[in-house]
C-alpha cells in the first residue's frame, strides 16, 4: 500500500515538474495565466458547468478549417482582453471596489494590467506571425453577417454572382480531396516499398 502511495506520488511530482512535449504555453504564460485567475475568480461549478465559451467542438479534421476557426477565437481573446483590461479600475492609492464587487488595491490592480497587457502581447504576436492572413479574412467574414437579405438589389445581385462562386466553392473542396487522395496514395507506396 505504501508503495502504490509513494509511486502515485511521484507519478504526480514528475507530472508536475517535467514539460510536456509540443507545448506552446511558456512558464511565464503559465504563471500569468494563474495569477490572473485567482483574480479573476469563479466558483468549480461556474468554471465546468459543461459550456466552455470556446467549443473544441467546433474543430475539425480539416487543417484550413481549423486555421480559421482559431483565428476567430484569438480575435474574440484579443477583444475580451482588451474589454478586461478597459474594467481594470484606474491606478490610484486608495482600495477601490470593481463593478464584481472584488475590492483591489491599486498595486493589485496594477500587476492584473501588467499581466492582462502580456496575454493581449502574446495574442497579438501570435495572430501575427501565424495568422496573418486570416486578420484579412476575418472581417470580411463579419460583414457576411451584416448582409440585407430582404433587399431586392442585394437578392438580385447574389443570385448574379452565385455561379462563379458555386464554381470557385466546388473548385476548392474537390482541391483539398485531391490533395488528400495524393496523400494516401503516396503513403501506401512508401508502405509497399518499405
Amino acid at each position: 500500500m505504501v508503495t502504490v502511495a509513494r509511486a502515485a506520488l511521484c507519478l504526480c511530482v514528475w507530472l508536475f515538474a517535467s514539460e510536456v512535449g509540443g507545448s506552446y504555453i511558456p512558464p511565464k504564460m503559465n504563471r500569468t495565466i494563474q495569477n490572473l485567475l485567482q483574480h479573476y475568480k469563479i466558483s468549480a461549478k461556474e468554471r465546468f458547468n459543461g459550456k466552455p465559451v470556446f467549443s473544441k467542438e467546433l474543430l475539425s479534421k480539416s487543417e484550413p478549417v481549423n486555421m480559421v476557426f482559431m483565428g476567430g477565437v484569438l480575435e474574440a481573446y484579443e477583444r475580451l482582453l482588451g474589454q478586461m483590461l478597459k474594467q481594470l479600475p484606474t491606478p490610484g492609492p486608495a482600495l477601490q471596489a470593481t463593478p464584481s464587487g472584488v475590492t483591489t488595491s491599486s498595486a493589485g490592480g496594477d500587476d492584473v494590467r501588467k499581466d492582462l497587457s502580456y496575454i493581449l502581447e502574446k495574442v497579438q504576436q501570435l495572430k501575427k506571425a501565424r495568422y496573418k492572413q486570416l486578420e484579412e479574412l476575418l472581417p470580411g467574414l463579419h460583414s457576411l453577417q451584416h448582409i440585407q437579405m430582404d433587399n431586392n438589389v442585394i437578392q438580385s445581385k447574389a443570385l448574379f454572382e452565385f455561379p462563379w462562386l458555386y464554381d470557385e466553392a466546388s473548385r476548392l473542396s474537390d482541391t483539398e480531396r485531391q490533395k488528400r487522395r495524393r496523400r494516401r496514395h503516396t503513403k501506401s507506396k512508401t508502405f509497399l516499398k518499405g
